[in-house]
């Protein structure tokens, strides 16, 4: 349950995002419905208290009706749409639920096995969704949803905008991501993010690259007063290209008309994007691998003749993963023999070749070979009659 709860915040906290920005942009919809209706019924009673014509009335009551129907369908939008976002967040409940408390059917500890493998990989399915969507691998991430039958379960839905906004950074336009900070302008200022300045200070550089110099000195007059109070540096810094070439080698300016600051924008919105529906800067893929990996680490995995081929971290393509992780913690030790795998108790006592080897009683009569022969597994050197002894850990 604990681990459910660290890392199945997401899953909730997104649906919940998207409710209440639903919900709140219905409420702002309605109430401007609602204001011309009072505007209008207010226009139709000055008519009937100055005694209007019956045409001027009806004019006016047509116009009442025309308000009321624009009323009636807005709601009945705004309703399907906080619906369907409530349904994804039942079903997203329902899901975690599931390995809480298993089915009422599951009457077998066999069927409670079975449930439980299948919600394991429903929800490895939904990381692997998720870490595609990031890494945007986006059509693949979508044709594993609909196979898996998992859509409502994921965010394909908000990484599909995200996608067409990247696609159009990529292509050097900042339209869809002006619109789409436009969309999230309350949030944004809420976080306290810079994308949007960050967009109208790469307008402005865009507009000096192509020498239309006097277009951008009416951008910044446009745009920059906005984020004077919190921006004066930058925008100091914004204004003194006007005085330099786009060939300039001058810092920080050299910085401002790198081409790769379209790139650096992509990234930011990216993060910002996390930000704003408060998703982690790492998948929950990698944070489970990451904490798998972890689990498993000990300093014998980088010893090269302690290394054990059964273990996961000791192979080299995650050994160079696990690099910078930690080692795992353990309260209580266990000794396991490397070479049965079985532990090291009063049943299989260590012992220690003449080379400083240890393995388990069990495995050293293994090891022997005709004529009192013994070969160490680790370092291939051969021993005639070895003295073996025992090892005692304190």
């Amino acid at each position: 349950m604990a681990e459910i709860r660290a890392m199945e915040h997401p899953t909730l906290k997104v649906p919940y995002e998207i409710l209440n920005k639903r919900f709140r942009i219905a409420q702002k919809t309605l109430d401007r419905e609602l204001s011309q209706i009072q505007n209008v019924a207010s226009e139709l009673e000055k008519g009937l208290t100055e005694g209007s014509d019956s045409t001027e009335i009806s004019r006016l009551l047509g116009g009442v009706v025309e308000r009321l129907q624009v009323l009636k369908r807005k709601a009945e939008e705004s309703i399907s749409e906080e619906l369907s976002a409530g349904y994804v967040c039942k079903r997203r409940l329902e899901h975690l639920k599931q390995n809480v408390n298993p089915p009422v059917d599951a009457t077998t500890l066999e069927l409670q096995a079975a449930a439980t493998n299948q919600w394991k990989k429903i929800r490895l399915d939904r990381m692997i969704v998720e870490h595609f969507l990031r890494l945007g691998y986006y059509d693949t991430a979508e044709r594993l949803a609909e196979r898996s039958g998992i859509r409502d379960l994921t965010n394909l839905d908000i990484f599909q905008v995200t996608r067409e906004v990247e696609r159009d950074l990529v292509n050097r336009c900042t339209l869809k991501c002006i619109a789409w900070c436009n969309d999230n302008k309350s949030k944004l200022k809420k976080i306290n993010s810079t994308i949007e300045f960050q967009l109208r200070v790469q307008e402005f550089v865009e507009l000096i690259r192509e020498d239309k110099r006097l277009l951008a000195v009416r951008h910044a007059q446009k745009y920059f007063p906005a984020f004077e109070h919190e921006q004066l540096k930058e925008i100091r810094q914004c204004m003194a290209l006007l005085a330099f070439p786009v060939s300039t080698e001058i810092e920080p300016y050299k910085t401002l008309f790198d081409p790769q600051r379209w790139h650096d924008l992509v990234l930011h919105f990216r993060l910002e994007n996390y930000r704003l529906f408060q998703l982690p800067a790492q998948s929950v893929l990698s944070v489970a691998v990451q904490a798998g990996i972890s689990a498993l680490k000990t300093p014998q995995c980088y010893s090269y003749t302690s290394k054990n081929m059964n273990c996961p971290v000791c192979q080299e393509n995650v050994n160079e993963i696990a690099e910078n992780l930690p080692f795992s913690h353990c309260a209580q030790s266990r000794l396991i023999c490397r070479i049965t795998g079985k532990p090291l108790n009063e049943h299989n006592l260590p012992m220690m070749l003449p080379n400083g080897q240890i393995f388990g009683q069990q495995a050293i009569e293994q090891m022997r070979r005709e004529n009192d022969m013994l070969v160490c597994p680790k370092t291939n050197e051969t021993f005639r009659s070895p003295k073996i002894e025992k090892v005692f850990v304190m």
